[in-house]
Order: C-alpha cells, then structure tokens, then sequence
C-alpha cells in the first residue's frame, strides 16, 4: 500500500547504539475541507458557532487524507483522547487496524510484529493490509516497519514531567516498586535513590518514563556502575529560565533544549536528530488543542476529525497549585524527559509558526466550540462524571491506581443517529479496542462437538 518515499531515510538502531540520521522529511502540505465538518452532518441538531474554514489555497495544493498512521501511544500524556480520534476515524472509513491480541503489545519489552493480530511473517515483502497501529507498546522501528506501509506517518505525544511524574505516581503506585515504598510523591522525588533500583520490575515508570516508551537506550553516564544497584544522583538541576513557560514565550524561542549535564550533549543531539527523522509530528499535552489542529492540518483531514472528548483523565478533586520545587525536581529527575519534552515543545511551536498565530487561535476556538456543543448534545451534565454514576459497562473506563479514572454517561432521548455518534465519543479504549477486534476477526460460530469426542478419554 505505497513506499516510502526514497527522499526519506529512516534510521534504524541496534541493540547497542543509534544509527546515523540521513532522514529528511515529507513535505506536507494545507489543506482541510471549507464547508462545515462531518459531525453537523450526522448530528443536524447541533448548532454550532460558524463552519471551521481554512485559509484560502489554490485547488492545486490539496491533498488527500492521510491514512496509513503510527501512533506512538506514550503513557500518562493524554494518549487516549488521541486513541479515541484514530479509533473513530478508523472505525468511519473502514480501516484496518494492527491490533495486539490483548490491549498493548507485549509492553513493556520492545514492539515484535509477531504481536499483531493477523500478521503473518510470509507476507512481508507484499503491500501491507494495515492502515493504522497505535496501541500501547514501547517503540521498536524496525519492527513497526514489518507491519505498516513504508509511507506511513508517524507521530507521538509528549508531556511535561513535572505533572506526568504526579499522574504516574497515583496510577502505577502498586505497579512501581519504587513509588509503592515511598509515602508520597514529595518523599519520592526528595530522595528517590532511597526508593528506585534500575532494572526493578515496574520501576521504568517511576523514571524518564517517555524516554523509555520512546525505545531510546539508557545513555552509558546514567547507567548503575557494576556492584553499585543505586542509581546516580539527578543528573542536572534545570536552568530556572528553561522551565515550563507560557505558549507565546515558548513560541518565542525561549526554553531551548538544554543537555543533563553528566550525559554527552552528543548522545542528546544524536538521540534527538534520530527521533525528528522518524516522527512526522510529536503533540505536546499542555498545548493538546493547538495540537490536534497541526495535526489534523498534517493529515489533510477535516477539523471534525480531530474533535472528541478526553479519555482516561483522573479525578483530582481540587486542584493544588503547583510547587515550584517539586516541579524542579520532578524535571531533575527525569531529565531525559524534560529534555524531550523542551525540544517536541519547541518544534511544535516552530510549526505554528508556519501554520500563522492567527489563523490557529482560530481553529482553537472552533474546535473547543464544537467539542463544547457535542458535550452538551450527548452527555449528562455535559462533563466526564465519576465512575460511580456510570452504570452502562460499556462506558465505564478501567480503574486502575489510587485515583478514579472519569468517564461518561449519555443522555436521555438522543435520535438513533445521535446516539450512535454519542456512543463512540463516549466509548474507552479498552471497549473500543474490544469492538474493532469483533469487527476485523468475528468470532466463528463453534461447531457441535461429536458424541464420540465427548465420550473418549
């Protein structure tokens, strides 16, 4: 289904290092639809503000959608209101999508091909029957070209860890040996030498979690030395003037990527270049609508195709006001993060840039003004709601952790057509992921066993 286009080298790494970065990228060009998007079609009831249009582009730059993806699924960064877009449009246009027999694949060892549902090794070599791959698993390119077509896109979502590290800590608590020992989060990153032991079971959660979901290698300066199980102390303490800053400071240029002082700035360099080689576009959390328009821009899809609601949020109760000092020490700690996190937020930004300030305030409010109407139209008190109200098991998102993962209930009334829509907005990842695999491999109908068979030893 298509080859990747030769001015595109992908890199690849072996077990032990990185290869060298020659990738260039695709230009992608703009082009979305200029009439009002497929959600006033299906849902008629809806009345939103204006019809989403994009900037005036002569018909010769359109493009078409694109539909060979691979999602990089990272964990605790509002990966699963992204799940829930692909699962949709997927679902829409009847792709196919590259499915792990259970939820993720094989995390958290690297992604293996042999882990996709209907993936058969005498294929390869012949045009991939997948569109689309982006459930949990820790990133392995080599692999992930065995199953999707060569010029498929590539993107991820990155978050900044002094609010991932509290996110994680409340959700793999009794998953992460080093976070269940610790009292609280504040004791952890006070002193997490006396709590994380590299190579523990669980505890890639507890450190530089996105650096691992990203496949990278642990750089040689952070590794444990032989006989010493405690890690090293943080390896940088951020420049206060590269901290998290407002979109128009980031935009600006400041917050620069700044190397951890004891790992190599070219082991940075290197690590970041090969990432920029192979991700067509990283999402950034604290950014995520502005995100879902670059992206729906770099798809050529519609501003309908981006709009949903959020997906695996916790509740939090009131919301605490952020310690400057826990934060530092969060970003400390997890320094490669902090480091990918500052350079996926810089070239997003870089990419808005192209895209004009103006033009994407106003795609933002858009989308926000559809996602608030389709909120209203479907759901009960037009919000994600506590587990305890929903009692419709098809919507009722997974708890795990200490905190309660939100979820939906619809409302009462909704036309046929409505319902149908409100009820894949609706719908968690586990579910969703469970309806498409019914779908792409239906169950077969047992045959009757024969008297014989039951009756032999």
């Amino acid at each position: 289904m298509g080859s990747r286009s030769p001015s595109r080298t992908l890199r690849l790494w072996g077990p032990r290092s990185l290869g060298v970065a020659l990738g260039v990228f695709m230009t992608i060009g703009f082009a979305l639809q200029l009439c009002g998007g497929p959600f006033q079609r299906r849902l008629p009831g809806l009345q939103l503000l204006q019809p989403w249009t994009s900037s005036p582009q002569p018909a010769s730059l359109s493009c078409p959608p694109r539909q060979h993806l691979v999602f990089l699924k990272t964990h605790k960064s509002g990966s699963s209101s992204v799940l829930n877009l692909l699962h949709r449009y997927g679902d829409r246009h009847g792709l196919r999508f590259a499915l792990p027999a259970r939820y993720q694949f094989g995390y958290p060892r690297p992604f293996q091909a042999s882990r996709v549902k209907g993936y058969h090794p005498q294929d390869e070599g012949t045009p991939s029957s997948f569109h689309i791959l982006c459930h949990h698993m820790r990133f392995n390119l080599k692999e992930v070209l065995r199953v999707m077509p060569s010029d498929s896109f590539f993107f991820s979502i990155v978050r900044d860890p002094a609010a991932m590290a509290r996110s994680a800590f409340s959700y793999y608590r009794s998953t992460s040996p080093a976070f269940r020992k610790a009292p609280s989060l504040a004791a952890f990153l006070a002193n997490p030498r006396a709590f994380y032991q590299p190579g523990a079971r669980g505890d890639h959660y507890a450190r530089n979690l996105l650096w691992f979901d990203f496949g990278l290698p642990i750089p040689p300066e952070m590794r444990p030395q032989r006989g010493n199980l405690q890690p090293p102390n943080p390896p940088y303490t951020p420049d206060p003037n590269a901290l998290f800053q407002p979109a128009p400071t980031m935009a600006q240029g400041h917050g620069q990527t700044s190397s951890p002082a004891s790992v190599s700035s070219s082991f940075m360099q290197w690590s970041l270049a090969w990432l920029d080689s192979v991700f067509d576009l990283v999402l950034v959390s604290e950014y995520f609508d502005e995100s879902l328009v670059l992206l729906a821009d770099a798809l050529c899809w519609e501003l309908d195709d981006v709009v949903g609601f959020m997906h695996n949020a916790q509740a939090w109760g009131q919301p605490a006001e952020e310690d400057g000092q826990l934060a530092a020490r969060a970003r400390a700690w997890n320094s490669l993060d902090w480091t990918l996190y500052l350079h996926f937020n810089r070239s997003l930004w870089a990419r808005a840039k192209q895209y004009g300030r103006g033009r994407l305030e106003s795609a933002v409010a858009e989308l926000r003004a559809r996602r608030e109407a389709l909120a209203k139209h479907c759901l009960v008190g037009g919000k994600a709601l506590d587990p305890q109200y929903i009692t419709d098991r098809r919507f009722r998102p997974f708890q795990f952790g200490s905190g309660k993962v939100l979820g939906y209930v619809l409302r009462s009334g909704l036309s046929s057509q409505a319902q149908e829509e409100c009820e894949l907005l609706a719908t968690p990842e586990l579910q969703y992921k469970d309806k498409l695999d019914a779908k792409q491999f239906p169950p077969t109908a047992a045959l009757p066993l024969k008297t014989s068979s039951l009756l032999s030893p």
